[in-house]
Formats: structure tokens, sequence, C-alpha cells
């Protein structure tokens, strides 16, 4: 398969490390960036229509993120999958992986939308939603809009996860931004129709506006239409996307009998995705545990733990890309046999991250209290400043700490060993989160400034627990391709078919 002038993959087994990792980590982190672009054109449009609409969107995100961030780890094993296929030469393979993810996750996600369709009400009253109100049915609609377009929704982040295997993180980026263009434009009249819109005035076409709603009688779906503007938007991504796959103009190339499951292939992609699936969803769970200790302390307390995680999880999102380019660094360098080399990739990138986070970590640290008030004014104001930068304060020193865990992990994931990065992720966030915020605010009375240094010390923790496990140099030894030629020497002593048979072996 000889590379098309489209074809934007970067070289990862050959020269120098740093500066391939920074070019397919820097799309990374601009693409996660717009992923919020979304969420803010939703808050600022829906916002117009009043509080209802603002409380229904924190509602229904609070079950769709949920959702979302399970069912796109399943994403993880077409990079994986990809990334070694490519490392190890068997270029004739990718295609047939790459489809069948397609399809398994578009699947996934039906099934997913089906149910969520039919338990969105439970689930809504779950999580504190009152029938009856119009906030409740404001969440009602939006949160089944997003059920029912989760197959096209998900289109998209495969194709993401798919090319990012292959080495090019430029393309996915590039649709992102034509896709979030999209929803800009026409969030708007889809939550407000054509009457009244703001827009047609800052344009100056009000005679269009009258114009269009004579002719319409349009008023806009509420909430439910910011639903509908994403999944039309993320659609046409999707389709762009699968065209480009199927011309072949990305470097992968697709034939429609590529999208037809086989059975060795699925078991691997459920082999890595449902583990790579719990490891996601345990950083949103260990939020909703940490509130729930925060709310002892009142709601000023929660109200600056919400503040200060949003700002948190801002810093950290350079770590979050980067360990998405370690994935394609470690998959491709173990697919090819290049053992040390992926490990030096581990190596670089916690070097840059450490050294980025210490940065940000001093400008938290000192900034924290205007920090805080940024997100704030109003009555109660100041308690919440005060207990939010303390926060920043203390979670501040473990940036570090915490980014290069999320590195360590994405080397994990790379080499195949998702139930690894699994369980040191539920260790991590769950159960040493869980007791050591609990103990210093419970039973040694810190109340919330023990919950702070709890998370801090976890931090601190799981990445001196990964890391030990990281240096045994156990999570190298297994691929989960073999390679087309394989007598070749995956660690320099056994051959790749030796080497495939231990791929689910995490040790």
């Amino acid at each position: 398969m000889s590379k098309s002038s489209t074809d934007r993959s970067v070289n990862v087994i050959d020269g120098g490390l740093i500066w391939p990792l920074v070019v397919l980590s820097i799309p990374i982190v601009l693409t996660n960036l717009l992923h919020v672009g979304y969420n803010l054109a939703d808050t600022f449009w829906v916002g117009r229509l009043g509080q209802a609409g603002v409380s229904a969107l924190s509602y229904a995100w609070a079950i769709v993120f949920l959702v979302i961030s399970f069912a796109i780890g399943f994403t993880v094993a077409g990079t994986v999958l990809v990334a070694q296929n490519k490392g190890a030469g068997n270029l004739d393979r990718v295609g047939g992986v790459a489809g069948q993810t397609i399809t398994f996750v578009v699947l996934l996600s039906a099934v997913f939308g089906v149910a969520g369709f039919v338990l969105t009400p439970s689930l809504l009253q779950l999580i504190g939603a009152e029938p009856g109100t119009l906030e409740y049915t404001y969440a009602l609609q939006y949160v089944r809009a997003e059920f029912l377009g989760m197959p096209l929704i998900f289109a998209f982040f495969i194709f993401q996860s798919l090319l990012q295997g292959w080495g090019d993180t430029r393309t996915p980026l590039y649709l992102m931004a034509f896709s979030v263009g999209i929803n800009v434009v026409i969030d708007p009249f889809f939550i407000l129709g054509f009457q009244d819109n703001v827009v047609f005035a800052w344009v100056g076409l009000e005679a269009l506006e009258t114009t269009l709603y004579e002719a319409t009688g349009f008023d806009g779906l509420d909430v439910m239409g910011a639903a509908i503007a994403t999944i039309i938007s993320r659609t046409l991504a999707a389709a762009v996307g699968l065209w480009l796959l199927l011309s072949g103009r990305v470097g992968i190339q697709l034939q429609l009998s590529d999208f037809l499951l086989e059975r060795e292939t699925v078991r691997k992609i459920v082999t890595i995705g449902a583990p790579a699936s719990v490891e996601i969803s345990t950083k949103a769970a260990s939020v909703t545990i940490l509130t729930a200790l925060v709310a002892l302390a009142g709601a000023e307390a929660v109200a600056a733990y919400g503040i200060g995680t949003r700002v948190t999880s801002m810093v950290v999102l350079p770590a979050l890309g980067l360990a998405r380019g370690v994935e394609t660094v470690v998959g491709q360098n173990l697919g090819a046999g290049q053992v040390d080399r992926a490990k030096r990739g581990v190596y670089a990138a916690a070097g840059i991250i450490a050294g980025a986070l210490l940065l940000f970590s001093a400008g938290v640290f000192l900034l924290a209290e205007p920090v805080i008030s940024l997100f704030i004014t109003g009555g109660g104001a100041d308690a919440v400043i005060d207990i939010g930068a303390e926060y920043l304060q203390v979670v501040s020193l473990s940036y570090v700490f915490l980014g290069v865990f999320y590195i360590v992990q994405g080397g994990f994931r790379g080499s195949g060993k998702t139930r690894v990065a699994m369980i040191f992720a539920i260790v991590g966030f769950i159960v040493f989160r869980a007791v050591f915020a609990y103990t210093l605010a419970e039973p040694l009375g810190y109340g919330a400034t023990g919950i702070w240094y709890g998370e801090a010390v976890a931090n601190v923790c799981m990445v001196v627990l990964a890391g030990l496990y990281f240096l045994r140099g156990t999570w190298t030894e297994g691929t989960v391709v073999d390679r087309d030629d394989a007598a070749t020497a995956v660690d320099g002593t056994e051959d790749a078919t030796t080497v495939a048979t231990g791929g689910t072996d995490d040790r």
C-alpha cells in the first residue's frame, strides 16, 4: 500500500521521537478543545430559553456523557489494532480491522441508543430531575434525541480513532473544526426557530427572518434543537470521514467486504475495548463519588469543587492528548518489534508533560483565586472563591503526577494491555481517591480541605503504583497482532508468533 498524496500520517517508527509525539498530540488536544465548542454553543443558545433550559442540559449531559464515555472506550480497540498492524507491516489487514471496528461500534451504539431511549425517564429521575417540571421535559427531549442519533455520533469518534492509530491526527482535527462550525451556525435556528431570533438582527437580515417565519412557521425545537443540531453536524463530518476511508485518500483504504464481522476480530475488539470503556468511565465516576463527599461540607463547597474540577480538566488536557499520541507510538513500534523505542516514547512523553505541567501548576497555584472568580459572581461568591482557590492550590501540586499517570496509561493501552490500564484507573480514581478523601474529611475531621488533600495524595500514589509496574517491562511482552514476517524478533529473543500468544496476558 503506497502512501497517498493526502495521507497525513506521521512516521513514528523511524528517526526522532519527540517531534513525532508533538505533531501527533497537538491536533488531538485541539480536537478535544473543539469538543468543548459543542457544549459552549449549546449552553449559549439554550441559555436564551431561561434557567429551565440550562438546568435541563445539566441533567441531560450527566446521562449522555456517561454513556458516551463507556461506549467510546471500544474505539480504543480500533486505534490499537490499526497501529500494531501498521507497525508490523500488515497493511493488508488494516482495512479489515478498521471496517469491522466501524461495524461493531456502530451496532453497539445502536444497542445503547435503544436501551437509553427506553430508560431515559428512569435515568432522569435517578439523578434528581422531577417529572412534570419544564426542566424534566426539556431534558427528556434532549436525551432521547441524542440516544436516537447515537450511531451517527459515534461514526465520527470511530473515524478519529482509526486515523489516530494510522498516525494521522490532523485530518480528524479538520473534520472536527468543520463539524463545530456547522453546529455553531445551525444551533440558534434549531433551538429558537425563525421568529425573534437575534442572529438575524446581528447580521442585518430582519426581512429574511420575517420571510422564513411566514413561510415555515418554525418556532424552534427548544432544548431538543441543540441535540438535533449536534447530530446533524456530527453526521456530516462522519459522512466525509467514511468517504475518505472508502476512497483511500487518508492511507487506510476500505472495501465493503471489510465491514463484515469476523469472530476473531470481534474477540480482539471486545478484549481491548471493554476494559478501556471501564477505564474511561472511572474518571466520571470519581468526580461523582467525591462530589457526594464534598456535599457533606455544604453547597458552597460543591460549587467550588465543580469549578475546580473544570479548571483541572482544562489544565491536564495536554496530558490526555499526549497520552493518545503515546498509544500510536507504542502500538506501531511494538508491532514493528521495536520494544526499546516504544518504551522511549513513553519516557519522552512523560518528560514533556512533566515540564509543561510544572509551569501550568505554578500558574494555577499563584492565580487560584482570580481563576475561580472568573466563574462565579453574586450572592455567596466570596465563600465559593475562597474554597475553590484552596482546592486549586492543593490539587495543582499533584498535576505533574496526574499527567505522567495519563502518559503511562497511554503506553499500556497502546500495547493492548487495556485491562492493566483499567485496573490502575479503578485503584487510583475510585479506591485511592475515595479512601483518602473520606478518611481525611470525616474520621480526621478536615472537611472539604481533607478531600482536596485526599485527591492530591491519590494522584501521587496512582502514578507510583503504575510506574512500578511500567518499570517491570512485562507490559511490552504481548502484542494483539502477529507479523507477516513472523520470524522477526519482537524483543530480541522471541518471534512474533510466540509473543502474539501472550497478547491477552496482563501480567
